[in-house]
């Protein structure tokens, strides 16, 4: 497994980071053991960097995930999870973070979060998050129930607003999905920005929530028809080379220097193996089929979907 720095926080990731979505049953039931199998697996194999949040599962993610936990020493893992998205809406009021953090804090086991990191913040107010929840975050940062602060959402242009308007060293880290996979990196165009800010970079969704599989993205999917055609040709391509699309775009991915980690949704032993396996043989990529895949969605390369509620983010 190999390890990136993470921004300015000091902390060392791997590469491929555990998402905590699916611990939630979020995209089908997943047993408490097998959850517990699952990430006790993932550390096995060098994964140390795990992601989660209140949303998913309505707490279930937390509670598989903190059960799985227990048994592992502290130093072994990064625990990042969120506050203000809850399985009844947003809420990026001061006291509700505050309480929020406690109950992860108790859901998870632990006497610390290594990243506490608004959810989603561009379904709240931007500067109800600059000016209330931010400070409520530093206000445990000093408490030492936080180490880290960070920032997650879809649309890259809050991350600048955000950045510009506090003190240097606020936020620590951001979270950007769908904008670092074969059809959507336009992420690179902020990477020297953040950096400028010390800011460490976390991506998510290297498959584009489902585009970029063999199956096709779920029917709740936001993107256009001509993003679905190009990515499900794409796919097919790929197949007829002996090759699976998901492989390809999550090596792709998680070639980026410059990207600390990328979460990957997982939730049973063997999707830990698979995807350890493409983090351990990134030089491993047929370049002549990338370049092919790349070609073919051309037309559509960094094509944003129409803004809605993300649905397991």
């Amino acid at each position: 497994m190999k390890y990136r720095k993470l921004g300015s926080t000091g902390l060392e990731v791997s590469v491929l980071g555990f998402g905590g979505s699916p611990l939630g049953s979020v995209f089908g039931p997943v047993s408490e053991e097998s959850a517990v199998e699952c990430v006790h697996e993932a550390i096995r194999l060098g994964v140390n960097f795990f992601d989660v949040s209140p949303y998913y599962g309505n707490t279930l993610a937390e509670k598989n995930l903190g059960k799985a936990l227990k048994a592992i020493p502290r130093e072994k893992f990064i625990l990042s999870t969120k506050c203000g998205r809850y399985g009844d809406g947003f809420d990026f009021n001061a006291q509700r973070v505050l309480k929020s953090v406690d109950e992860s804090l108790e859901r998870l086991n632990l006497d610390y979060i290594d990243i506490i990191q608004c959810h989603d913040i561009e379904f709240g107010s931007l500067d109800q998050v600059i000016s209330e929840t931010i400070p409520a975050l530093l206000g445990l940062k000093r408490q030492g129930k936080v180490r880290f602060i960070g920032i997650t959402g879809l649309p890259l242009a809050i991350f600048r607003y955000v950045l510009d308007r506090v003190e240097p060293g606020t936020i620590d880290v951001v979270l950007s999905y769908c904008h670092y996979s074969l059809n959507d990196s336009s992420l690179e165009g902020l990477v020297p920005y953040l950096k400028d800010k010390g800011v460490g970079i976390i991506t998510a969704s290297p498959l584009a929530m489902g585009l970029l599989t063999e199956s096709g993205p779920p029917v709740w999917h936001p993107a256009q028809i001509e993003i679905k055609e190009a990515c499900a040709k794409a796919a097919t391509h790929c197949k007829l080379k002996g090759h699976n699309i998901s492989e390809i775009a999550l090596k792709f991915s998680l070639s980026n220097p410059d990207i600390a980690t990328t979460l990957v949704g997982m939730c049973s032993s063997q999707q830990v193996h698979d995807n350890v396996k493409a983090a351990e043989e990134l030089e491993s990529v047929d370049q002549k089929l990338l370049d092919e895949v790349k070609e073919i969605l051309a037309p559509v390369k960094n094509k944003t979907w129409p803004s809605g509620k993300p649905e397991n983010n």
